[in-house]
């Protein structure tokens, strides 16, 4: 006989307590009497106080054995008493199952997480009945899947519900979320089990030198074979922006060399292929050139498929080329040709100015000293406006240098020129809403205002006389292209990968940098100078802008580590040998807690409610009655 939530000691303390104070409540009373007098000559005596007795001897024993009784029996219940053999004290044990991006790879047997699956059952039955055990999914993060249960049905449905992910294994922390855990529980600390083939990356190499307390391993057998895509790169050519320049990387995770056949569709259509030999544990780098000014998907795919196919096929969307379509009206059109020729994004209209429509379809305006007689409503670049300036004109200068650039904009990125001589030129008064982008001792020369539509204000000709030598004038020119369409000018970087952890190099001036997912909302990162680090566990496309370049990864790829971990030679191996589930012990708590509340209810029927003037029954009740008929 023993009890499970309770000692010996500790019970006798407790009922000790509480039986004191039951008996102290039955030695001590305080009497009250009600008198009823016929007149006030007894109202005197009626307001002594009234008499306090300390009993010598308790009236009621048996009430009070009952109760005590009846108390000794709750507290037995409490405790858990229990009669047989009390067996081994119960342990809590952590199950780590690998859910990691490998477990869905298939062998002769099936796929590892079926075997894992299996593998793990067999140990939860091996489990005595009293154990504890909490089930843990682990690939990058460590996800409890269980709290430390007893109920074997509910382990084993969790186990059967765990699939495989899109990341890596992180062995590190799954194991020091196992520690944490039974440290954080009363009971004896029992075993950490993990069951998987133990696939970590190459941060956690050195975790087979690091003694680990209480490790089991329950190893999954693989003899698999896979060549897999690593990753693709695509960006415009510098020489033809409708060439797309392709680099794919294909790594060989298996034990021998393997022979593959990388193949590119557009569309559905064939866009190249390349036949490669890879080493194994090696990667090799194949190119591509497409041409495409459309947009459109680009699939990749690794012949012929193996025991891993989630790393055999990536998709990526190519976006299609935009044009910007440039009208300029001016009487001199060979002045502008060359700047705008220079420019492959964008698609030059020449006019005269007799020509004007405020209704054209244009992505910029470009007025040569010609003052419409409505505004454009697309955004339009004002050269020497001679009449109705978008901004006040102040005065005329002749020989006159530049003095400032507003640099840190991006209308004066790269300009800082302060020899440029201007021989004549407006000189404006801008407004609060605009900004001057060049200034003379005079005042402003250039000047932008930013809205719908954008406008850009230049009190000279940046093309004409001397200025068309300069470098500063056809940069300038570039600016406020860019600064009206940045979409157009955009430089485009797309890649495939894997979803978990994500370096992004960044170049040396980035500004401001937003990662955004699928969805739309912000990702979180870190940046440390020109490295840009995120983390994803869902498949999807992260697009990040930093000043004019934006990066797609389109994260389709399972990660998949490339180092198979060594247990430490301390480690337990295999499934332990079955405990018997036969209880060596007979519950008595459910009986115990019935004949209690029983013990209890039948002494507040015997005594109790006399106590408050009810009605007591037998004897009792006709001794009150006679006496209540006496008065």
């Amino acid at each position: 006989m023993f009890l499970l939530n309770l000692t010996w000691l500790q019970f006798a303390a407790v009922f000790g307590g509480i039986s004191a104070g039951v008996v102290a409540l039955y030695l001590w009373d305080r009497t009250r009497r009600r008198l009823t007098v016929p007149t006030l000559r007894f109202w005197v005596a009626s307001e002594q106080a009234a008499e306090v007795k300390h009993r010598r001897r308790i009236q009621q024993p048996l009430s009070l054995l009952l109760q005590l009784v009846s108390i000794a029996l709750l507290l037995l219940a409490v405790g858990q008493l229990r009669i047989g053999a009390p067996g081994p004290a119960a342990r809590d044990h952590v199950l780590i199952l690998d859910t990691s991006a490998w477990m869905a790879a298939r062998g002769p047997r099936g796929t590892l997480m079926d075997q894992a699956r299996g593998t793990a059952k067999a140990y939860v039955e091996s489990l005595p009945a009293g154990d504890r055990l909490m089930l843990v999914r682990a690939d990058a993060l460590a996800t409890p899947a269980t709290a430390f249960e007893t109920n074997k049905q509910a382990i084993e449905r969790a186990i059967d519900e765990s699939e495989p992910s899109y990341t890596a294994l992180n062995l590190q922390q799954a194991l020091e979320f196992a520690r944490q855990a039974q440290r954080l529980q009363p009971g004896r600390t029992g075993e950490i089990v993990y069951v998987g083939p133990g696939r970590v990356s190459d941060s956690e190499a050195d975790l087979a030198q690091q003694r680990i307390a209480n490790l089991r391993v329950l190893p999954v057998p693989e003899a698999i074979e896979n060549c897999g895509l690593k990753k693709i790169g695509l960006r415009r050519s510098a020489t033809d922006p409708d060439t797309w320049e392709i680099l794919a990387g294909v790594h060989n995770y298996g034990t021998r060399p393997r022979t593959v056949t990388l193949a590119l569709a557009f569309g559905g259509s064939p866009a190249g292929s390349r036949r490669l030999t890879v080493p194994p544990g090696a990667e090799q780098t194949v190119t591509f050139e497409y041409r495409n000014r459309g947009g459109g998907w680009l699939e990749a795919r690794l012949l012929p498929p193996d025991d891993f196919p989630g790393n055999d096929r990536a998709v990526i969307e190519l976006p299609g080329r935009r044009l910007l379509k440039v009208v300029v009206y001016s009487e001199e059109p060979e002045l502008f040709r060359p700047v705008l020729a220079a420019a492959p994004e964008v698609e030059a209209v020449f006019r005269k100015p007799a020509e004007y429509t405020d209704t054209d379809n244009a992505g910029i305006v470009i007025l040569d000293r010609f003052s419409p007689p409505t505004p454009p409503k697309a955004d339009a670049i004002w050269i020497a406006p001679p009449e109705r300036s978008p901004v006040r004109m102040r005065s005329v200068e002749r020989n006159v240098l530049v003095a400032r650039w507003r640099s840190d904009h991006p209308l004066g990125a790269g300009l800082r020129a302060k020899d440029l001589k201007l021989d004549e030129t407006q000189v404006f008064q801008p407004g609060a809403e605009d900004l001057a982008v060049a200034e003379t001792e005079s005042g402003a020369v250039v000047v932008a205002r930013a809205g719908k539509p954008k406008t850009a204000v230049l009190g000279f000709h940046p093309v004409r006389g001397p200025l068309r030598y300069e470098l500063a004038a056809p940069l300038l020119f570039a600016n406020i292209l860019r600064w009206m369409a940045p979409d157009i000018f955009r430089r485009w970087e797309l890649n495939a990968g894997s979803v978990g952890t994500v370096d992004v190099p960044l170049e040396a001036e980035t500004g401001q940098v937003s990662v955004l997912a699928e969805d739309g909302s912000a990702l979180p990162f870190t940046q440390h100078g020109r490295n840009l680090r995120f983390f994803t566990a869902n498949p999807g496309t992260v697009r990040i802008a930093a000043g004019d370049r934006e990066l797609v990864y389109s994260l389709t790829l399972p990660e998949v580590a490339e180092i198979r971990w060594t247990p430490p030679k301390d480690a337990r191996r295999g499934i332990p040998a079955p405990v018997s589930s036969r209880l060596d012990y007979a519950e008595l708590w459910p009986w115990l807690a019935l004949a209690g509340a029983l013990g209890l209810l039948a002494e507040w029927f015997l005594y109790g409610r006399r106590r408050f003037g009810l009605p007591a029954g037998g004897r009792a009740a006709q001794a009150a009655g006679a006496a209540r008929s006496a008065r």
